[in-house]
């Protein structure tokens, strides 16, 4: 029986969420399926994966061929190097400590490669707020500044009321003591 290593697709209409699984390669995608390897969810950033690395590697040294995507998935993993490494050993290229030394420095760069992302993504996040909350004040002055133009009146009529005022005032001023006479 040919098995494939495949995603099996779950989730909601535009949220995907899928389960690795082993299959034979005649059932459908969401089918029947022989066990369970992990999931995959895209929706995230990075994408998060959680693979069962050793029933995987034993898969695939059974001969279960993966799929495209899952099998961009395993080499994100590793286990597409730990399977080659495993190649050299068995052909006598290097022993089996050699092999473990070259995939833990492989790990450890991989490692270092996400958590450069995750810290780049977090700071260009914190950036984008840092810079929505200046564009919002900056907004807010220039409301505030519109407001306070439409509410006061123009200098002219300003200047102009301000000359008839004290005209109607010296006016008042002047009838009220012929009032009081």
């Amino acid at each position: 029986m040919a098995t494939k290593i495949r995603l099996q697709r779950f989730g909601k209409k535009g949220k995907p969420f899928y389960h690795v699984v082993v299959a034979d390669s005649r059932a459908p995608r969401d089918g029947k399926f022989i066990e369970r390897l992990g999931s995959y969810n895209p929706n995230t950033n990075p994408a998060t994966i959680l693979l069962d690395f050793d029933k995987t590697l034993d898969w695939m040294n059974k001969g279960a061929q993966p799929t495209d995507t899952a099998r961009a998935i395993l080499s994100y993993k590793g286990i597409l190097y730990k399977k080659h490494l495993q190649g050299g050993v068995k052909k006598g290229a290097f022993d089996e400590a050699v092999a473990e030394a070259r995939f833990e420095e492989w790990l450890k760069g991989k490692e270092s490669k996400i958590s450069d992302k995750k810290e780049t993504l977090a700071s260009n996040s914190a950036e984008s707020k840092k810079a929505a909350l200046v564009a919002e004040a900056k907004k807010k002055e220039e409301i505030a500044a519109a407001i306070v133009a439409k509410n006061t009146p123009p200098a002219d009529e300003v200047a102009e009321e301000a000359e008839e005022a004290p005209v109607d005032s010296e006016s008042s001023e002047e009838e009220t003591p012929a009032e009081e006479a």
